[in-house]
């Protein structure tokens, strides 16, 4: 049976997130901003029409913010990761074969529909997404993923639609194709689309045509997988056991510079709090540690950055040790006098939390520290996050991202459920 792929995408998510708990924003142009309030991240297409660009600054559109009353909202990512989590549960009772791709997006397998309407399956799964969650999706279906990530690209874009669109049916596909740019087509980036419209391939149809031996050569076996994909031949199966994660990051920009070591300290202890969690729940340990500071590159300050890397004799998950390493590193790369923007803390070499290798001149009590963490992270999951932690991830925290305009944890937090005043 051949392979049908179909993508379903949620419609500018974290507007539409927003809108979900507060009706009257729906038809008004709707922004979320990114950490400390910088950038636009994500706009509802009212705001798209008045000219809003992904990634600018907030500071040079505030004129056109007031004269339009747009909605502006700090990012609340535990919203919208909750939001998220209910989409694709829903979708999986569409499909079992899913493979969610990321925050606001997912592939499902069709392969055994192929006696039903799928644009008509397609329009039952949007009816039932915006009931079940309020979150709008659109959908594109195809034989395969890069089609379908094109199909939905149509379906998003082209109104008559409905907001699905079937690759697989569709008589004139090369005419569709011959009005897509290249760069426009899942998996060719900026460089590699400049390389392409260089020797005249301007368009999907165009690489779709284009001489195997050639993109082999240019673009190597992705690029052949893309072309293939092009020409209705699948190579990307769903990816329904993710690989492993290869690293983990937690890093901020501070809502106040920061210039002592003592805040530096506090903001390391807590990114390393963060990451340790992540880690846990991927059942995963490192074997190394990099911290990085930096002074904000924009402004006309004296500027300083740097970076440590320490390379752990045993992987571990231990908040604990991982605080203390990071404490270790920034204590050796901080300098005083600067005013710090941003600062972070990466683990890499991460390896399977039941496959660490011992180390012969290891004297930590692994054993009891494993039972702390276990206590630990089921104390945070009943009572909410921070509940319990470290003192030196410190208490007023006055660095802390800035979030001015952030909605309700109206999905997960009891004390900030919606009201319905009748």
């Amino acid at each position: 049976m051949p392979p049908v792929f179909a993508l379903v995408d949620c419609n500018n998510f974290y507007a539409s997130c927003e809108r979900v708990f507060t009706p009257k924003l729906n038809g008004k142009p709707v922004v979320v901003l990114s950490n400390n309030d910088g950038c636009v991240v994500a706009r509802s297409n009212e705001a798209k029409a008045i000219g809003i660009r992904m990634g600018v600054p907030a500071f040079q559109i505030r004129r056109l913010l007031r004269a339009h009353q747009v909605q502006v909202f700090s990012s609340n990512y535990t919203l919208y990761g909750d939001m998220s989590q209910r989409v694709m549960e829903t979708l999986h009772q569409f499909c079992p074969d899913l493979e969610i791709y990321s925050i606001d997006e997912a592939f499902l397998s069709l392969s055994g529909f192929g006696s039903r309407n799928l644009a008509e399956y397609g329009q039952t799964i949007r009816t039932i997404v915006k009931q079940w969650t309020g979150i709008p999706v659109s959908v594109g279906i195809a034989e395969t993923k890069t089609l379908a990530k094109l199909a939905n690209r149509i379906a998003k874009q082209t109104p008559d639609t409905g907001g699905v669109f079937d690759f697989s049916t569709c008589a004139d596909r090369p005419a569709i194709l011959g009005r897509i740019p290249v760069e426009d087509v899942w998996g060719i980036g900026p460089q590699h689309a400049s390389l392409l419209t260089s020797h005249g391939i301007m368009t999907a149809l165009h690489l779709s045509q284009a001489d195997n031996q050639w993109i082999r050569k240019h673009l190597g076996i992705v690029g052949q997988r893309i072309v293939m994909e092009l020409r209705g031949v699948s190579c990307l199966d769903l990816e329904q056991c993710p690989s492993p994660k290869q690293g983990l990051t937690c890093s901020r920009s501070f809502g106040k510079p920061i210039v002592t070591l003592a805040e530096m300290e506090e903001a390391v202890s807590t990114y390393a709090s963060r990451v340790a969690e992540k880690l846990r729940h991927e059942h995963l340990a490192a074997t190394v540690l990099t911290v990085f500071l930096t002074t904000n590159q924009f402004k006309d300050i004296p500027q300083y950055s740097n970076t440590i890397t320490i390379q752990l004799s045993v992987g571990t998950d231990s908040t604990q040790e991982l605080i203390r390493h990071g404490l270790g590193g920034i204590r050796k790369i901080y300098r005083e006098g600067y005013h710090y923007k941003k600062a972070g803390v990466m683990l890499g070499g991460l390896v399977s939390a039941s496959e660490i290798q011992d180390d012969l001149f290891d004297h930590q009590d692994r054993a009891r520290a494993k039972q702390l963490m276990t206590a630990l992270d089921l104390i945070n999951e009943r009572w909410g996050a921070g509940t319990l932690q470290y003192a030196s991830n410190g208490i007023a925290k006055e660095w802390k991202a800035q979030f001015q305009r952030r909605s309700p944890a109206y999905t997960t937090n009891w004390n900030e459920l919606p009201q319905v005043h009748a």
